[in-house]
């Protein structure tokens, strides 16, 4: 049964202190009895509501790496099970994990054992991190596997982090595309349309495709947006199918550019799991199916699956592995060096050191080359409207003051920087345009900018600050950090 979480306010039995917080029960009765067995007595219970708040109060990955860290620490330094848990729940900031936590400690001080009170929670604590207490509860080294736990899924929040990095400037460049093209529908369109109309002559073939398509936008939005929602709704279901999820784990796996990052995600992802589960004597049977279903891709646990059947018959870990789709071949190879040494969770853990230093140069390679595609993208997108203004593109178009607005584009958004000259020149071609007014003195003001500009960058103060800002949003120099980090 699923737990639903309740707020109360209670007070403490001994000391008649007013208490506040948040608490998990199967039911309302329930949470009151929690509250009563642990000396409070409650005044008011109160069920919090699913939806957004729910969103906002839900147990993020950073509490429970914290938690887990602290956990560890605690354990380790010789606490019994019980104080470890409450000490953690008094430091902890977040409500959702502390709930979380005090209904652990409760069902620990119940006599359930610490992997059957952490099961209770499976959208927190995954089966990587319940076979791994559930190891250390029977080998007696639960500190071991706990700080084990955390430092895999610190290793995992950093690999996304980066992942998320390199396709953060895509996403704002794809953004303002968008923009761009939504801005050309309702400002530039409807105007070019005008000229043509008051001028009696033919309107362009690119332009005429871009006024039906601004008719049709503008007189049917509502279908618009009802075809949109409907896809979206229908996509959302369909992913959620047998057959959605085999069809998002194949466009992954097959992908151009990015399936060879996501294999060889998939791939660091199972090599380290598998050493840390090895490692603390889970056996090589449950390691394959743990690590399988921990990569989080149907295609690629299915291929796992299929090993785990051979070996379970009597074949070898690196035999089994041997020819199986989407299992890479540095697997099976560092498998059959373990099987001879002994060490078969060092080779893997190696295996796995592999995947993630070329997992992060394939990032960085990858945006890389996203770069300049966009530029190209952009700098089309640039013709096109262009084109749809003056219909024909003649060298004379580009005079002296043209070229004075490039430089001044270029230089306010800092040499050698072209996410910054799009910036600069998004910036100072639509304001321009919302002070039409002041138009006359366009000129004097990109002047202006130039000679302040030229003035901050010979500024050591002002070039220090701008290449700190540029250091704490650049992914490029996050993954230049992460690098340094791990060597």
């Amino acid at each position: 049964m699923s737990l639903k979480r309740f707020k109360y306010r209670a007070k403490e039995i001994s000391t008649g202190k007013p208490q506040t917080g948040f608490i998990q029960a199967e039911n309302e009765r329930m949470a009151g009895k929690l509250l009563v067995d642990r000396g409070y007595v409650p005044s008011v219970l109160t069920e919090e509501g699913a939806g957004f708040m729910a969103k906002i109060n839900k147990v993020r990955s950073n509490d429970r790496i914290n938690f887990t860290r602290q956990f560890s620490t605690l354990v380790g330094a010789g606490l019994p099970v019980a104080q470890a848990l409450r000490t953690v729940a008094e430091q902890t900031q977040s409500s959702a994990m502390r709930a979380v936590i005090e209904n652990i400690l409760t069902d620990v001080e119940a006599g359930r054992s610490l992997s059957q009170a952490f099961g209770k929670h499976p959208d927190i604590f995954d089966n990587v991190y319940l076979s791994l207490i559930s190891a250390g509860e029977v080998s007696g080294t639960l500190d071991e596997s706990l700080e084990r736990i955390a430092a895999q899924e610190e290793k995992d929040a950093k690999m996304m982090s980066k992942i998320r990095g390199a396709l953060t400037y895509p996403i704002i460049c794809v953004a303002t595309i968008i923009g761009v093209f939504v801005y050309m529908m309702i400002a530039v369109v409807p105007q070019v349309e005008k000229l043509y109309d008051d001028l009696d002559a033919d309107v362009p073939g690119l332009t005429k495709v871009l006024v039906n398509i601004k008719d049709f936008i503008f007189n049917f939005w509502w279908l618009v947006i009802i075809v949109v929602v409907i896809l979206v709704a229908l996509a959302s279901v369909w992913r959620k199918t047998e057959s959605g999820k085999r069809t998002f784990a194949s466009i992954k796996l097959n992908m151009p550019v990015f399936k060879h990052l996501f294999q060889i995600l998939y791939m660091s992802r199972l090599c380290r799991i598998s050493q840390i589960l090895l490692s603390a004597g889970v056996s090589v049977l449950d390691t394959m199916h743990i690590g399988g279903n921990a990569t989080n891709n149907m295609l690629v646990e299915e291929s796992v699956e299929k090993a785990a059947l051979e070996v379970q018959g009597g074949k070898a870990l690196s035999t089994a592995y041997t020819d199986k789709p989407y299992i890479l071949p540095l697997v099976h190879q560092m498998a059959a060096i373990g099987e001879q040494s002994g060490k078969m969770d060092e080779m893997l853990g190696k295996a796995a050191q592999v995947y993630e230093d070329e997992l992060d140069e394939k990032i960085q390679r990858i945006a890389d080359m996203i770069e300049p595609l966009l530029m190209i993208a952009m700098a089309g997108m640039a013709g096109v409207l262009f084109a749809t203004n003056f219909s024909t593109v003649v060298a004379s178009k580009f005079d002296i003051n043209t070229s004075i607005l490039v430089l001044v584009f270029v230089v306010l958004g800092g040499l050698g920087s072209m996410r910054g000259s799009i910036i600069a020149a998004t910036v100072l071609t639509v304001l321009p345009e919302m002070l039409r007014e002041f138009s006359e003195y366009r000129m004097l003001v990109y002047a202006i900018v130039l000679i302040v500009m030229m003035i901050a960058t010979n500024n050591a103060t002002v070039k220090n600050a701008l290449d700190g800002f540029a250091r704490k949003f650049s992914f490029k120099k996050k993954s230049e950090k992460g690098e340094n980090a791990n060597g």
